[in-house]
């Protein structure tokens, strides 16, 4: 295992600024220079992306900076002690002690565990005033070697242990046994503050006379409380930043609910608020489903936008749906190219009366002899059957993202009915919406508690299915279809000018955000027509490909600008970033350009969304057709008219290529920030 510090990754009684931007900054620079981190600026951004989502600093002038990023190549500690303190965030003031983890982003576990280990550590003053004593590089290094050695904290099962006496004894006493609360502590990069929450939980718990059990939800793995543990805690506490894994198993329970941070910060008060809790009637109770994550997000959602809790449950239900289609599409893809196009006449005969050992004798002209048509035919059904799931999965996931679990069963027979009666992806959607929030209604009810174990089982799916699905059959299905069919008719009219609006616009919308809300809207769009292409009706098939098509120009424009045409206009880590688009935009990934949209927007969109018009607008006038969802250029054989294709790909690429360039030279300079090139001190 290689040594997570060295000398060379430790300052002492150095002024680094006077920002945390300026701290992270630097020491991001000394990872990388001692070979630790393949860039600066990405290490950079990843761990100040972190740290403006939860300030670092912890009390006791400490701050431990952290993140995972796929800059990072070996798991490292930097740490610096500063002679002009800086404001992490720690409500006892500024913090002189930095300690900047940096992780890969597939860190192992045993490094992780080191890492974690680490942050419990720096909660114990002996061993923070040690640091502040050291006087040199090489006693740090010591002294925090020396903490990785020890024991680790083993506060649960420690708890466990103490916990076990005294409810025995409590039990053959037939006296009632010391207070006992549960905790979960997780935060989004489970490395440093998961671990030192639980630490400082357990220590207040201690000090109250109580018996506190932690589960920390973390990188290094976790190891769920006992059964037995949660049912008999009197109230449990959430000191996380992220979703609380198998939170139903805490259904009913008084939560007190905050972020880990304050299970630093606060641990007593949060310990004392839970004890109240439990003796509160009225205090607020983890919900017997996850509904729209009320319990930790609903101060939140009180002033959350209408609209943002739709887009959210749209994009969840689209994000769930796209395996189905990209799976399904790419069989059906590799079923035509070796069975033929008319494979679909073939193939439910085809597989029901033959095998690989009786091979058909009836089959398309143009299928790979009988072993290419009964593949071909294998390979078409798959893919269709997948396909079939497109409509019911939106609708389920939709369905899942307002109502947690209790809505997927309402929402997949909502979305089946939808499909059924022919009400295709907009009937998934309405479909969708009703069953979860019909789910989310009837999960809200009070009733008695020997019923409650019913709800999210039973009761929220039978009767949240029958009503959104009645009401698709009965009210809202024969509309949809109508709209559904319209919209299909008119796509399939689309000639000349028409088609090539339609173009641009797709175009624009998958190049306006790169893979954000607008980028998935038009991607559904065209995902969602596949099932109704026939080869009489070829639209959606030429849809998916300008979609598809215009969606890989922004990642090989940026390739294309910053490593050929001019390389002086781009840092080192766009350089070494736009080497790797070169395959993200082959691949159809959209997201290969975000590095270049991140650190200048108002240059890269707007010419991203020229060369994708450009090239939408051609994909489209020349009739190019994709039967596959994804793969960009690697599925070359499932594109009708490729060298169309690939010339819409070309003139788009030069075109936001050369525009890109252009507004870097001569447009106004912009006057926000960027991140600029650190430089790298040794």
């Amino acid at each position: 295992m290689t040594q997570l510090i060295t000398t060379d990754l430790v300052e002492l009684d150095q002024n680094l600024g006077s920002s945390p931007e300026d701290v992270i900054r630097h020491l991001a620079g000394k990872v990388a220079a001692n070979g630790r981190a393949t860039e600066v600026e990405g290490l950079f951004a990843d761990a100040f992306a972190r740290e403006q989502k939860t300030a670092t600093g912890v009390p006791g002038g400490i701050a431990i900076p952290h993140c995972r990023s796929t800059a990072v190549t070996e798991p490292t500690l930097a740490m610096a002690r500063l002679s002009q303190p800086v404001d992490f965030g720690a409500k006892d003031g500024p913090a002189d002690l930095i300690f900047f983890i940096a992780a890969p982003e597939g860190a192992d576990q045993e490094h992780l565990k080191l890492l974690s280990k680490l942050a419990r550590s720096l909660i114990k003053k002996d061993f923070t005033a040690a640091l502040r004593a050291a006087s040199s590089p090489a006693e740090v290094v010591e002294l925090v070697e020396g903490a990785l050695a020890d024991k680790p904290a083993a506060h649960a099962a420690a708890a466990a242990a103490e916990a076990a006496a005294p409810a025995a004894a409590a039990g053959a006493a037939g006296a009632r046994g010391p207070r006992r609360l549960v905790a979960v502590t997780a935060c989004p990069t489970g490395i440093a503050h998961t671990y030192m929450a639980a630490d400082s939980l357990v220590a207040a718990a201690k000090e109250a006379g109580v018996d506190l059990q932690v589960e920390t939800q973390g990188s290094s793995g976790a190891k769920p409380l006992d059964p037995a543990v949660i049912a008999a805690a009197d109230a449990v506490i959430f000191a996380v930043d992220v979703d609380v894994r198998g939170k139903e198993r805490f259904a009913g329970m008084p939560v007190i609910n905050a972020p880990v941070k304050r299970g630093i910060d606060e641990p007593g008060k949060m310990v004392q608020e839970a004890l109240a809790a439990a003796d509160n009637p009225n205090a607020r109770r983890v919900p017997h489903f996850g509904a729209e994550e009320q319990a930790e997000h609903e101060a939140e959602e009180k002033g959350e936008h209408i609209g943002q809790k739709l887009k959210k449950a749209l994009l969840t239900g689209v994000s769930y749906m796209i395996p189905f289609v990209a799976g399904g599409g790419l069989l059906i893809a590799l079923g035509f190219l070796m069975g033929g196009y008319l494979i679909t006449k073939f193939a439910d005969t085809i597989v029901v009366e033959n095998s690989i050992f009786n091979l058909p004798t009836q089959f398309p002209d143009n299928a790979w002899g009988p072993l290419g048509a009964y593949l071909g035919a294998v390979l078409f059904k798959i893919g269709a059957l997948s396909l079939g799931f497109l409509v019911p999965a939106l609708a389920g996931y939709i369905a899942y993202a307002i109502a947690d679990r209790p809505g997927i069963a309402p929402g997949f027979v909502a979305g089946a009915v939808a499909g059924f009666m022919g009400a295709g992806f907009l009937g998934g959607i309405v479909g969708g919406l009703l069953a979860g929030y019909i789910a989310h209604v009837i999960g809200q009810l009070q009733v008695a508690r020997w019923l409650r174990g019913l709800m999210p089982v039973v009761i929220i799916p039978l009767l949240a299915s029958l009503v959104a699905s009645g009401l698709m059959f009965v009210i809202l299905g024969g509309p949809i279809t109508a709209i559904t069919v319209g919209l299909n008719s008119w796509l399939s009219g689309l000639t000349g000018a028409s088609a090539i609006a339609l173009g641009v616009i797709l175009g624009l919308m998958m190049c306006f955000d790169l893979g954000g809300p607008v980028n998935k809207v038009a991607y559904s769009f065209a995902v969602a027509g596949l099932g109704a292409a026939t080869l009489t009706n070829q639209a959606p098939w030429q849809i998916m490909a300008a979609v598809m098509a215009a969606g890989m120009v922004p990642p090989l424009a940026m390739a294309l600008a910053s490593t050929v045409l001019n390389r002086k206009l781009f840092s080192l880590a766009e350089q070494e970033n736009g080497k790797a688009a070169w395959l993200l935009g082959a691949s159809f990934i959209s997201e290969g350009a975000i590095p270049f949209a991140a650190a200048d927007p108002l240059r890269v969109i707007p010419a991203s969304m020229l060369g994708g018009a450009v090239t939408g607008a051609i994909s489209m006038a020349a009739g190019v057709g994709s039967k596959a969802p994804h793969g960009g250029i690697f599925v070359f054989f499932a594109i009708d008219n490729f060298l169309m294709f690939v010339v819409a790909i070309i003139a788009g690429t030069v075109v936001t290529a050369l525009a890109v360039i252009g507004l870097k030279r001569w447009a106004v300079k912009k006057t926000i920030d960027t991140v600029e090139p650190v430089p790298v001190t040794v």
